[in-house]
C-alpha cells in the first residue's frame, strides 16, 4: 500500500479577505492541522514564555517582530506536525522567513485570497462589536435590530480603530508591501495558486476542488455538500 505524501500548505490574504472562514472549512473537510501565527504568538504571550516575552516587548514598540523570532516560533511547531497535513496561516510573510521555511520542508501548495481592497474596506469599515461579549455585527449582512444597540443587552456598539477607514487604509497598504514579494517567490516556484473573488462563498467552492486534487481521500458526503 502506497502511502499518500503528506501536504504542506500556505494560505495568505490580507485582513478581510476571509482567511479565517476558508480555513476554518479546509480544517473541517480536510482534517488538516491548522498552524496560526497570531494564535502562537498570543499563546506564548499569555504564558510569558521566552518567546513570547521578547516577542511582546517589539509590539508594545509598535515594532515589527524580527524575521529570526517568528522563524524560530513557527518551526518550533512545525516539527511537532511531521506526521500530519498543515496548512500555516500568517507565516511566511517575508521573504526570508519563506526561505527559512523551505530549508526545512517542502511547500506544496500556496493558497491566495486575492480580493480587492475596495471590498474588504467595505468589509471591514462595515464592522462594529459589542465590547463586554464580543457580539460582532456587520451593517452589510448582518447588521443590528436597531443601528448602533447591541442586540442582546440595548448597550451601544463601536468601531474598532483598526475598523476606522482610515486605519484600514494603512493596514492593507502594508500588507501589499510585505507581501508582495511573498506572493512573488511562490509564483516564480510555481506554488501559487491565487482565487479570485469578493464573496467568501463563491471562492470556497473552488478551493475545495483544488483541495481535493491535493487530498482525494475527503468522504463522498463531504465531497456532495462541501460547506
Amino acid at each position: 500500500m502506497v502511502v499518500p505524501p503528506l501536504l504542506r500548505a500556505v494560505i495568505m490574504g490580507p485582513p478581510g479577505s476571509g482567511k479565517g472562514t476558508v480555513s476554518a472549512r479546509i480544517i473541517k473537510h480536510f482534517g488538516v492541522k491548522h498552524l496560526s501565527s497570531g494564535d502562537l504568538l498570543r499563546d506564548n504571550m499569555q504564558k510569558r514564555t521566552e518567546v513570547g516575552i521578547l516577542a511582546k516587548s517589539y509590539i508594545d514598540q509598535g515594532q515589527l517582530i524580527p524575521d529570526d523570532i517568528m522563524t524560530q516560533l513557527m518551526l518550533n511547531e512545525i516539527k511537532g506536525l511531521d506526521r500530519y497535513n498543515w496548512l500555516l496561516d500568517g507565516f511566511p510573510r517575508t521573504v526570508a522567513q519563506a526561505e527559512a521555511l523551505d530549508k526545512e520542508c517542502h511547500i506544496d501548495t500556496v493558497i491566495d485570497l486575492d480580493v480587492p481592497f475596495e471590498t474588504i474596506k467595505c468589509r471591514l469599515t462595515a464592522r462594529w462589536i459589542h465590547p463586554a461579549s464580543g457580539r460582532v455585527y456587520n451593517l452589510e449582512f448582518s447588521p443590528p435590530k436597531v443601528q448602533g444597540i447591541d442586540d442582546v443587552t440595548g448597550e451601544p456598539l463601536v468601531q474598532r480603530d483598526d475598523d476606522k477607514p482610515e486605519t484600514v487604509s494603512k493596514r492593507l497598504q502594508a500588507y501589499d508591501a510585505q507581501t508582495k514579494p511573498v506572493l512573488e517567490y511562490y509564483r516564480k516556484k510555481g506554488l501559487l495558486k491565487s482565487f479570485s473573488g469578493t464573496e467568501t462563498n463563491k471562492i470556497w467552492p473552488h478551493i475545495y476542488a483544488f483541495l481535493r486534487t491535493k487530498l482525494p481521500d475527503v468522504s463522498q458526503k463531504d465531497a456532495a455538500n462541501p460547506r
